[in-house]
């Protein structure tokens, strides 16, 4: 009883075919299933990652708006007689109806 060489070939393909077939489709269900379990840690730790950077991060202003702005010096409130001689050289770059006055305030005598 001899078979064919056809039939004897297509029965070697098919004793391939079945112990392939069933090797490759659990190489590519463990390889999906890795690809899986790595996204799954990504998203993990993106998440604690985010969590981080939330309890890290501090306002940049305050919550509540300024009240009360400070005070600006006032001319009065650094006598000009302090500057001595060396404040006339300050008048120097200021405009001509300021000067005035500022000189009228420096050489007035300290109180």
């Amino acid at each position: 009883m001899g078979l064919s060489k056809q039939m004897t070939f297509t029965l070697a393909c098919a004793v391939v075919l079945s112990a392939l077939v069933p090797g490759v489709a659990g190489y590519l269900s463990a390889r999906l299933e890795a690809i899986e379990t790595a996204e799954r840690n990504l998203r993990a730790l993106e998440t604690r990652l985010n969590v981080r950077e939330a309890r890290d991060t501090r306002p940049v202003s305050l919550p509540a708006p300024c009240l009360r702005t400070p005070s600006t010096p006032r001319l009065h409130q650094a006598p000009a007689t302090a500057l001595g001689e060396h404040g006339r050289h300050w008048l120097r770059g200021v405009p001509a109806w300021l000067a005035e006055p500022l000189r009228e305030i420096q050489e007035r005598p300290a109180q």
